[in-house]
């Protein structure tokens, strides 16, 4: 399966991480043309240029609030809030989780490009909740709803989709140190939400005085990664791309990160949640569905089944690897009238998926390639990109469906 590895030594940020995919292979043009399908373009402007630092040629990407780019003399150089510090004064909107969650859902974007976003933005509101003593969902200030986050973050899932990466490991992280000049005021190195997502991973403190791991860049690792002191053995790297950071250090500001192939066997344990429900409004389930698939769900389902006394029922199946195991059993709980669930563990065997790009007589479409035991099984157009290409052409789907099915089919064969 097609992997990166997250080398940190000069830790990471949404923006580092964007740079990065960007010398990856990630074109500019076609992350623009995804990132306008949030219908933020005029909010914001994404500068992509080269850098150098220490000798290292690397990318870096800047997102700057549209209004700010008049403020700036021409050689000025933009340091935004990735790195915790406002250089300017300007209003930022302030958007909460809720606001976020319908920017994206609302988008054309792919179903994998929202599920990865949403996942990265969960885990940092539930972390700036969890310092501030709020819920995720009344998380309502810059760290989370800053437009530069939102693009950062979005990118972040566009870039992963495009590479069609399905694996992430991450070594030891280095945080900087000193204090950070956020919305709240002075804060230590590594910020406090910084520090919450970052408690499963290794990370030290280099004496730079910088903040050089940001709470995007930790959400990113806490909601994907998995850490490996080293490159794992299974891990075969292919290419490597810099990601530039905005300070100038006595270590190169760049995050590394490889991209190649990782043969090894994910290990994942997963478990099937399971209850028998027969007193509840229907119209729940699709709510039950969404909130269950956000937490981290792999699989729900229903059945219709017949309990005591003849009783028309369904019974619900969630399947879910162990780290979301409990938000899953608590949102069932919460959300439907069962008073006890059945758990049972249970062995997945899966194919590799790799995204692909097709154009059609209609547009650009992805489709879904599937792979088993070394040979390809499935290819899948995406729905999202053949029901926006309908409506726009005023053409029936499956049109657009099979046209972009043949064509790659004839391109793998």
């Amino acid at each position: 399966m097609k992997a990166i590895y997250l080398d940190c030594p000069s830790g990471i940020s949404g923006n580092m991480f964007l740079g990065a995919c960007i010398q990856l292979g990630v074109p500019e043009k076609f992350l623009r043309q995804e990132l306008d399908k949030l219908n933020l373009s005029k909010e914001y402007v994404l500068e992509i240029s080269d850098a150098v630092k220490n000798g290292i040629g690397a990318a870096y990407a800047n997102v700057v609030f549209a209004r700010d780019v008049h403020d700036f003399e021409p050689n000025e150089t933009i340091k935004h809030e990735e790195h915790g510090i406002h250089h300017h004064h300007h209003h930022h909107e302030h958007r909460n989780l809720t606001h976020i969650r319908h920017i994206i859902e609302d988008s054309e974007l792919s179903d994998s490009v929202k599920s990865t976003a949403l996942k990265i933005f969960q885990v940092i509101a539930e972390a700036e909740g969890k310092v501030h003593r709020k819920p995720a969902e009344e998380v309502h200030f810059h760290e989370v709803g800053a437009i530069d986050s939102i693009v950062d973050i979005v990118g972040c899932a566009i870039c992963l989709e495009y590479l069609g990466v399905e694996k992430i490991f991450v070594g030891r992280v280095n945080v900087g140190s000193g204090f950070v000049n956020c919305a709240h005021g002075l804060m230590p190195v590594p910020a406090p939400a910084t520090a919450e997502l970052l408690q499963k991973f290794k990370f030290y403190s280099y004496e730079v005085g910088k903040e050089l791991t940001t709470p995007t860049g930790a959400a990113i690792i806490c909601a994907l990664a998995e850490f490996s002191a080293n490159l794992p053995e299974e891990f075969t790297s292919e290419k490597i791309g810099y990601g530039a950071g905005s300070h100038d250090l006595p270590i190169p500001n760049v995050l590394r990160v490889y991209l190649g192939e990782y043969s090894g066997q994910a290990e994942r344990r997963l478990v099937k949640l399971e209850t028998n429900i027969d007193d509840m409004n229907p119209q729940i389930y699709g709510w039950l569905y969404e909130r269950l698939f956000k937490a981290g769900a792999l699989d729900v389902w229903t059945q219709n089944i017949y309990m005591k006394k003849n009783r028309p029922a369904q019974m619900l199946s969630v399947l879910v690897d162990s780290e979301h195991q409990a938000d899953c059993a608590k949102i069932i709980f919460e959300e439907t009238t069962t008073l006890g669930l059945r758990i049972t563990e249970v062995e997945r065997i899966e194919a590799t998926r790799k995204m692909a790009k097709v154009e059609t007589s209609y547009g650009e479409v992805q489709c879904k390639v599937s792979a088993f035991d070394g040979k390809i099984v499935s290819i899948t157009p995406e729905y999202e990109d053949c029901r926006r290409l309908a409506a726009e052409k005023n053409v029936p789907l499956k049109l657009v469906w099979q046209e972009a099915l043949a064509t790659q089919q004839a391109r793998l064969s």
